[in-house]
């Protein structure tokens, strides 16, 4: 046990981090590997690979992954923002190297050197634009709010281009959700949701699987047979078949024929063998992470950590809504993976980075280093925060 009197940086993490937070994490990321085990075996075995395969793979991913979420955390906002701004920029230019060299998979062309760039794009975008939005909200001196409008575009062209409408999607909403945190007129919050909706309109217009996935979505007896609905139909019967406590570990059948059972649907494979019951477990949990990172983000006297927190939990929130919406056939299929229970080693990392992010800006600190993070870039050149800034004794 870490003593409250120690003062080493262990101690000082130990002490200011959601230790209930971090609890609700460890405990998704631990159902995530057991929850492998239970999707992946039949996957593996379709493959031709060994039965526990991906579960290996998932393992040796969450070393990585544990220890970005460890490192992330201990930075300070300050870095945080730069940590954010070199991986924005990392991505982006592996982004387009994939659309220039990556190998076309199911029509996009999203991998590069065995990694999904896109994956990191979404929590470090969160933290400029939150950057951008609360810099505009206290600063006439700093073009927060339109370098937040310019952010939008540079990042969703790219996604648009490889095709990936599923991320383009995920991010168009957090950033419209802190465009609207930031209080501006009312004007511009229409005016960007009738972008949003033209956007979606000529997807649907001239993209054909988008508009195949909507017809059959809305009418599976339309669109020509373009979009197979066997996968959301299949992941249906598993919720009927498992009932409210499932079959028991390792005793689902209709996980045999369902092709992505690891990734996009292993939700429904959690409903067949631990039943709907467990399923709702883990909707508390998510429900749990989001509520309890909006709770912390309310008290928090910096607009940047404001403005990141919910951001990074919108981003964790929607990815996880959306995967089990598609899962219950509530909405067209995106191809998003549930956070922390599905396969895929650039998502589980990805993920581990943004709650390292969020636990790192959530975390308590003593009121006279938090004043000094919120003003120290608005000091007169030549003075020292200090000369007009008192700290706490003991500080």
């Amino acid at each position: 046990m870490v003593s409250r009197v120690e003062r080493s940086s262990l101690a000082n993490w130990w002490w200011t981090v959601d230790r209930w937070l971090l609890a609700a994490l460890g405990t998704l990321i631990v159902l995530g590997l057991v929850l492998t085990m239970a999707g992946s075996p039949p996957v593996a075995e379709r493959l031709g690979l060994s039965t526990f395969h991906f579960v290996h793979r998932q393992a040796l991913a969450l070393i990585p992954a544990l220890a970005v979420l460890i490192a992330t955390s201990f930075l300070s906002p300050r870095h945080v923002r730069r940590a954010a701004l070199l991986i924005f920029i990392a991505s982006m230019a592996l982004i387009i190297v994939a659309l220039l060299f990556g190998h076309e998979v199911k029509g996009s062309r999203r991998w590069i050197f065995g990694i999904q760039p896109s994956e990191f794009l979404k929590p470090a975008f969160v933290i400029l634009a939150a950057w951008a939005f609360s810099e505009g909200a206290k600063r006439n001196d700093v073009p927060g709010n339109l370098l937040a409008l310019l952010l939008l575009p540079i990042t969703i062209v790219p996604l648009i281009l490889q095709p990936d409408f599923g991320q383009t999607m995920l991010i168009s909403l957090v950033w419209a959700s802190l465009f609207f945190m930031a209080g501006l007129h009312w004007f511009w919050v229409a005016g960007i949701g009738g972008i949003g909706m033209s956007g979606v309109l000529l997807a649907y217009k001239f993209v054909p699987h988008v508009r195949a996935r909507i017809l059959k979505f809305i009418d599976p007896g339309t669109s020509g047979g373009i979009v197979d609905t066997f996968q959301v139909d299949t992941a249906l019967d598993s919720f009927l078949a498992g009932g409210w406590f499932g079959k028991g570990p390792g005793e689902g059948t209709i996980k045999r024929i369902l092709p992505d059972a690891h990734t996009d649907f292993i939700f429904a494979v959690t409903a067949e063998e631990f039943g709907i019951a467990t399923c709702l477990f883990l909707v508390t949990l998510f429900g749990f992470i989001v509520l309890r990172g909006l709770f912390k983000a309310t008290r928090d006297e910096d607009p940047f950590c404001r403005f990141a927190a919910a951001g990074l939990l919108l981003l964790f929130g929607l990815q996880s809504a959306i995967n089990m919406a598609v899962n219950l056939h509530l909405m067209p299929a995106k191809g998003m993976t549930l956070p922390f229970i599905s396969y895929g080693g650039s998502s589980l990392i990805s993920l581990a980075l943004g709650m390292g992010f969020l636990v790192a800006v959530t975390r308590k600190r003593p009121r006279s280093a938090l004043m000094l993070e919120i003003h120290e870039h608005e000091m007169p050149q030549g003075r020292m925060p200090h000369d007009h800034l008192p700290l706490e004794q003991g500080a």
